[in-house]
């Protein structure tokens, strides 16, 4: 159990320690929830901060049920077998697609403002999430990063199902997890306090970082000025 989001962050990068003051390293959080967690993670390891934005397509009438998910960049998956079953049809998949898209847009402009993102090709990228559920928005996260040309995809999180293991070995490079546990209904179950983020929270964490960029922080060497 964590207390919240910081407490988790700060316990899941004692697992990534060997990243640590490494220039090759980028953190990127999935707002809204996963970044105070990776804004932890980057300060404890002295990496860069910046976001991937991903949203679940619920289906209609049942928003928290997922029939796929859309990242930045244009990737997308869609649960096509699941969408038969209920019956969905294209127009309405196409309707929630563009819902969230123009959502993807509006939140890229209010979280990051004016700054352009932190480069990706050839990083090492740590992508954090506060938790996974279905994994469909990490999936469609990493789908997107791939065609940005990282060097490696390190998926990190505190909590997830016990088949998380299996869902993420082939997509991602390595798979980071505090807990999965065989009982799992929810993510926020798994934290004491699992209060919803306003956007400019999200915002002011990364200007945070932004402020304190990679290497401002690092202790300095004994015997520096």
């Amino acid at each position: 159990m964590f207390v919240n989001r910081v407490d988790a962050g700060r316990q899941l990068a004692k697992k990534l320690a060997r990243y640590v003051n490494r220039e090759d390293v980028v953190v990127l959080g999935i707002p809204r929830g996963g970044v105070p967690v990776a804004f932890e993670v980057a300060q404890a390891i002295h990496a860069p901060l910046d976001i991937l934005l991903a949203r679940k397509l619920g289906v209609p009438g049942e928003r928290e049920l997922a029939m796929g998910a859309i990242a930045s960049g244009g990737a997308r998956i869609l649960n096509q077998r699941l969408i038969a079953e209920l019956g969905v049809t294209e127009d309405q998949v196409a309707e929630t697609i563009a819902e969230q898209q123009a959502e993807l847009q509006r939140r890229e402009e209010l979280y990051r403002g004016v700054r352009s993102g932190i480069p990706i090709q050839g990083k090492t990228i740590i992508l954090v999430d506060d938790g996974i559920a279905t994994g469909l928005s990490m999936l469609a996260g990493i789908e997107a990063l791939r065609t940005l040309g990282p060097k490696k995809i390190v998926v990190a999180v505190p909590v997830a199902p016990t088949h998380a293991d299996a869902d993420f070995s082939g997509a991602a490079d390595e798979f980071i997890c505090l807990d999965q546990p065989e009982e799992f209904y929810g993510i926020g179950q798994f934290y004491h306090d699992f209060s919803q983020l306003e956007d400019l929270e999200v915002r002011a964490l990364l200007e945070r970082s932004a402020r304190n960029p990679s290497g401002a922080h690092k202790p300095k060497e004994r015997g520096a000025a």
